[in-house]
């Protein structure tokens, strides 16, 4: 397995799938695992180093790495830009997202994302296999980057549940808690907007929000023009939390809330907000919705509407919501033992042609 980061050095959703699927595949007695990204490894894993220096230097250096290649070694591949070639070898691609799409909404010259989109290209040209989360992803895949249908495989993540324990609280809080990456095309303006409909039925509620990103400070302006002096009271922008912050937040919440507006493969936060027991409110942006469906569909509102995203929010601190026993149930049919396993079904398969 190559990916770009462990969790543990820089947070995010490509990362703590990365770091998570690796330890299920680790404990799976029917095959040998290795697995290497930047910075700080797990028990077992390796590194390619830390996480600063060039990019160019970093793609060199994971390039570069054969050392532990056989020829019934089959590379599972989770960036497009570190890891070996795959020369004589399997390759499966976990395709996460489309990196030169994402890069042109965060508003990257066009020269910069044409260059993005052919490294991908030339990248996934030898892949045997492409891994996604959600229908949606392979959609895209076959859609935007002309990949046949049949070499698309989707598995759904799962969701590490002894980092959760539901909360014995009784009584609400009137938090409301959102974990994203601060980028535009997650939403959390459209959810900055919203929080002004909440606040005037629920004048005491509290948006907590998770994260840093390109659009950090004109989203804190955002918050700022639009509640004044209220802001602090109203809205509180964290940065980066530890694990055991994060999960107290999620104690201290009664909901999520997950506004994304495109190019969402599945949302593992939601996953996560689950397994703590907390409702999340997501948009139907891309994957997100495979993640309540089943659960219960109001939860999923239009994305990009702050009136109908409001409206939602009201109705769960009003107490329309699923309540913390049912969203730990559901969250249990998320299983990493499960996702192992296929995995290791689909590496079997290819090393059997």
């Amino acid at each position: 397995m190559t990916g770009s980061e462990w969790f543990t050095a820089a947070h995010g959703g490509l990362n703590r799938y990365f770091t998570d699927l690796y330890e299920a595949l680790a404990r799976d007695d029917g095959m040998t695992i290795s697995a290497r990204a930047f910075g700080d490894a797990p028990v077992g894993a390796d590194s390619w180093g830390p996480t600063g220096g060039s990019t160019l230097a970093r793609t060199r250096t994971a390039f570069l790495d054969r050392n532990t290649l056989t020829r019934d070694t089959v590379i599972d591949r989770h960036f497009c830009l570190y890891g070996p070639a795959a020369i004589r070898n399997p390759l499966v691609v976990h395709f996460h997202g489309p990196w030169a799409a994402e890069s042109r909404m965060a508003g990257e010259h066009p020269r910069a994302v044409r260059a993005k989109f052919l490294i991908e290209r030339l990248r996934y040209a030898r892949a045997d296999r492409f891994v996604v989360l959600s229908d949606h992803f392979k959609r895209l895949l076959v859609a935007d980057y002309g990949i046949r249908a049949d070499k698309v495989q989707v598995i759904p993540p799962g969701v590490d549940l002894d980092r959760f324990t539901l909360s014995d609280r009784t009584e609400d809080s009137g938090t409301v808690l959102c974990v994203r990456r601060l980028e535009k095309r997650m939403g959390i303006d459209v959810l900055i907007r919203a929080w002004q409909d909440v606040t005037s039925r629920h004048p005491d509620a509290r948006l907590i929000i998770v994260g840093t990103g390109t659009a950090e400070a004109e989203l804190r302006q955002l918050a700022a023009t639009l509640f004044g002096r209220q802001q602090q009271s109203s809205i509180h922008f964290t940065g980066t939390v530890s694990d055991e912050e994060l999960t107290d937040l999620y104690t201290r919440a009664d909901l999520t809330v997950v506004p994304s507006l495109a190019l969402e493969g599945f949302g593992l936060i939601a996953l996560e907000s689950l397994a703590a027991g907390r409702p999340p409110v997501v948009s139907d942006c891309g994957g997100l919705p495979d993640s309540v469906r089943d659960l219960d569909s109001s939860l999923i509102v239009p994305p990009g509407d702050p009136e109908a995203l409001a409206a939602r929010l009201v109705a769960a601190l009003d107490g329309v919501r699923p309540d913390a026993k049912q969203c730990r149930a559901h969250a249990e049919t998320f299983s990493w033992a499960v996702a192992a396993r296929r995995h290791r079904d689909l590496y079997t398969e290819l090393l059997s042609r």
